[in-house]
């Protein structure tokens, strides 16, 4: 098992390279600042989808659960 600082940083990693690093500090913002159920959100995920696709899908679920 790996550390919860090697979490953060292989996350933020994976962030900037898929994101960018101005999108990364954005995702991390609205995660920090609204209310989100990771669990629940990836339940209703497909595992073949594009990151476009995938960001409009988790802006959706977070729009119906506010």
């Amino acid at each position: 098992m790996i550390t919860d600082t090697e979490i953060k940083s292989k996350g933020v990693q994976i962030l900037a390279t898929h994101l960018g690093d101005v999108e990364m500090e954005r995702f991390i913002a609205l995660i920090q600042r609204e209310p989100f159920d990771y669990t629940k959100w990836h339940q209703n995920m497909e595992d073949d989808i594009s990151l476009e696709e995938l960001s409009k899908k988790a802006m959706s679920f977070r729009n119906k659960a506010s």
